[in-house]
């Protein structure tokens, strides 16, 4: 009986590797359409979301057969309940990926009124922190989960220097003002699917101590 637990496990496991290869995949094609105006990528990125609303439904599906038919241990619950906690946060970061998209779409034909240097900065770091907080969870890495709230910091600090550059180009001349508005908003973006990283690793911490931000669930 606990052999197939265990394999039903490392199937969940292997769920959630894949759906963490379509929401950086997801990013990364945002990303891109964004520096290079490329409509066909954009469309991409946004094509990528009803695969990743699929994989939730699947990893959902799993989670609740093993509560169900396998009457898991504390332990045991506590990775099934954190891989439902993930899931939610991934959905959301792939619904994010979208959302950039569609506001590129939007400026495909535009001239940008600054070099794009810091968004992408912000995308990079947000593909590593989703990547390490899954491979955290896969691996029962408490270290790899911290680092990867600590590194949300460098995420925040990018937008607000986004935000400023953005604001006194408004400054400079109010036509600018809508476009500065566009990528403003895909900043923030960037900067929530940071914020969705930070809850993936503040669960896995939870699934390896039992604590979720220093507090004890079970």
């Amino acid at each position: 009986m606990r052999t197939r637990f265990d394999e039903q496990l490392k199937e969940m496991n292997n769920s959630l590797i894949q759906m963490g290869a379509l929401i950086e995949n997801a990013i990364a094609l945002a990303n891109k359409a964004l520096v290079e105006q490329n409509s066909t990528l954009a469309k991409q990125a946004i094509d990528c979301d009803n695969e990743i609303n699929e994989m939730e439904k699947h990893i959902e599906s799993q989670c609740l057969k093993l509560i169900l038919r396998q009457q898991p241990i504390a332990s045991d619950l506590r990775l099934i309940s954190t891989a439902l906690k993930m899931i939610t946060d991934m959905e959301r970061i792939g619904d994010h990926a979208t959302d950039i998209s569609e506001i590129t779409l939007q400026l495909s034909d535009a001239v940008y009124i600054k070099k794009l240097e810091h968004i992408p900065q912000m995308a990079q770091t947000t593909i590593k922190m989703v990547s390490n907080s899954i491979d955290a969870f896969v691996n029962k890495d408490l270290a790899l989960a911290d680092a990867v709230i600590k590194e949300d910091d460098i995420v925040d600090n990018l937008f607000c220097t986004i935000k400023e550059d953005l604001i006194a180009l408004i400054h400079e001349d109010k036509k600018n003002g809508e476009q500065a508005m566009d990528l403003l908003m895909i900043a923030k973006y960037f900067e929530r699917i940071g914020d969705h990283a930070v809850n993936i690793a503040e669960w896995v911490i939870f699934s390896i101590t039992a604590k979720h931000k220093n507090k004890r669930i079970i």
